[in-house]
């Protein structure tokens, strides 16, 4: 059973930057949508940002978009699937536990950011801002 683990959480003031990083237990051969959502205490689970492994086509939302880059990175050597989110000019709207979540061997399509469409998913890393 794959796992995905994410780290680089932290807390950081206004203005400030951090990468988060999701890493799958063991290398899955294809191409895959990856993607990071983020839910703060309250409110709905919602996608940030998404990519399709191998193409490196990436999908934003309206709040991530010039602020954040999504990445992958998927080499066989490493025996592990990748996908890190780099977060610039931190608001303080953007506290919230983010998660990392795959579907296996598909498409981002325009569904990318419904959670139902992922059945991967990580344990979270904690985001604060200040």
């Amino acid at each position: 059973h794959v796992q995905l683990v994410e780290s680089g959480g932290g807390s950081v003031q206004a203005g400030g930057s951090l990468r988060l990083s999701c890493i799958s237990s063991e290398y899955v051969y294809g191409s895959h949508c990856m993607a990071w959502f983020r839910q703060a205490p309250g409110k709905e689970r919602e996608g940030v940002a998404a990519i399709r492994t191998g193409s490196a086509t990436t999908q934003y939302a309206d709040s991530a978009k010039g602020r954040f880059t999504i990445t992958a990175d998927t080499p066989k050597s490493s025996g592990r699937t990748a996908a890190y989110l780099q977060l610039n000019s931190l608001k303080p709207e953007g506290s919230a536990m983010y998660y990392c979540a795959v579907d296996w061997g598909s498409l981002c399509g325009g569904d990318w950011y419904r959670p139902s469409k992922y059945n991967y998913w990580g344990q979270g890393t904690q985001v604060t801002v200040s």
